[in-house]
């Protein structure tokens, strides 16, 4: 029954993870890209008539960002790209919609001005779609989540962590993780994507009939409390236009982080710092000082008693050799996780244990057993001995421990 159950479990787990789930990020460049180029040539035949149209969108790119007149010739060694978004090609006529990528360093000269150096720090961003009821991020293939793989975010000032969704994205960053408030699971999830705050660009599409107008509500929001900044609407004349209004919405909503990086809104939150390095929100730290100061008044309390009971004692020489210090090792800790609330109790406990010097989720199973890796300075029944203080059933194997309360 176990082997069954196992063997249940792995196959829920695969069909989870398995199949064309990814869509994985095209550009990210500082060259200046143009989209949205609508063309229509008739011509003797169809690739003299996509020829001309190429050449109509290069031109018509340029004049788009204000370049000068300049031969065909001088704008063709610009153009680092063509990117073909929606094309009809005919024995005599070729209809498309297409973008225009120039090469910053050679238009530079003409265009002026200077690349904007990033400014925030790596945010992860889980792209969320609300249709027909459904919530989804990475589950499956969207188009909200094609629009955000095809932007460009060379030229933008938020430093963007763009996941793939291939692979186990699709069960770690869902939209019940993006309305999750557990710090440590937040910390955990951030930490495997070098990312330090995230990004919640919500997309809810309503279709009024099969094959009609698509009114879409977008909703910039941020962080593990899911603040919002700022909302727009926007509204497609029917299916075929839907990616160009999400292109459009994914520029609109880059501006509106932007502004918030400006305004000083979309800063890390300080919380999600507490177990690695960086500042600490000031509040946060005076309730850490003051919980440290007790602590040490009471020590203090309890070794004055001591010492007042206690014998006299001979000093111990002085030439005795210094005590080594401990060495850093890495041990494989499994843990019972029955429900999400144990999982973050049982990662903060083992974090704030003496010795530990980090830890690093290798495996979630809520319902069952998760597993850890934790670098201790000490060995590993010294381990285990200081978690069975704090209240855990210790068991040792090789090289691995076994905890639960």
């Amino acid at each position: 029954m176990a082997l069954i159950l196992l063997g249940g479990g792995y196959a829920l787990v695969m069909a989870q993870v398995s199949g064309e789930r990814g869509i994985a990020p095209t550009a990210s460049s500082a060259d200046i890209e143009v989209r949205g180029i609508e063309v229509d040539v008739r011509a003797a035949t169809g690739a003299e008539a996509r020829d001309t149209a190429w050449r109509r969108a290069q031109r018509e790119a340029w004049s788009r960002v204000g370049g000068p007149a300049i031969s065909d010739a001088q704008l063709s060694g610009m153009v680092s790209a063509i990117v073909i978004q929606r094309e009809r090609i005919g024995p005599r006529r070729y209809i498309a919609t297409l973008g225009v990528t120039f090469d910053r360093q050679r238009a530079g000269r003409f265009l002026g001005g200077a690349t904007r150096a990033r400014s925030s720090a790596p945010m992860l961003l889980i792209p969320v779609t609300v249709s027909a009821g459904t919530y989804t991020a990475f589950e499956v293939r969207n188009p909200w989540q094609r629009a955000w793989a095809e932007f460009n975010p060379g030229t933008s000032r938020i430093d963007y962590v763009r996941p793939s969704g291939a692979g186990g994205d699709s069960l770690l960053l869902n939209f019940g993780q993006s309305g999750r408030r557990s710090r440590a699971w937040w910390r955990t999830t951030l930490d495997q994507y070098s990312a330090a705050d995230a990004l919640v660009p919500v997309a809810r599409l309503e279709h009024q009939f099969p094959g009609g107008p698509i009114t879409g509500t977008f909703t910039a929001r941020y962080g593990p409390d899911s603040k919002v900044l700022d909302s727009f609407t926007l509204e497609a004349s029917g299916p075929g236009q839907l990616q160009d209004m999400l292109t459009r919405a994914v520029e609109q909503m880059d501006g509106i982080y932007e502004q918030a990086l400006v305004e000083g809104k979309l800063q890390p939150d300080p919380t999600l710092r507490l177990g690695g390095s960086g500042a600490v929100d000031p509040a946060i730290q005076r309730l850490i000082d003051i919980g440290q100061a007790i602590q040490a008044r009471d020590r203090a309390a309890a070794d004055a008693a001591a010492a007042a009971s206690a014998a006299p004692v001979v000093a111990a020489p002085t030439d005795q050799p210094t005590q080594a210090p401990a060495v850093v090792r890495a041990f494989v800790v499994q843990f019972a996780t029955p429900d999400p609330a144990t999982f973050d109790a049982t990662l903060t406990a083992v974090r704030q244990t003496a010795g530990v010097r980090g830890l690093a989720v290798t495996s979630t199973a809520i319902g069952g057993t998760s597993v850890m890796s934790v670098s201790y300075g000490g060995e590993l029944s010294a381990l285990a001995s200081v978690l069975r203080q704090r209240g855990f059933t210790v068991r040792e194997g090789a090289n691995a421990l076994a905890i639960s309360r």
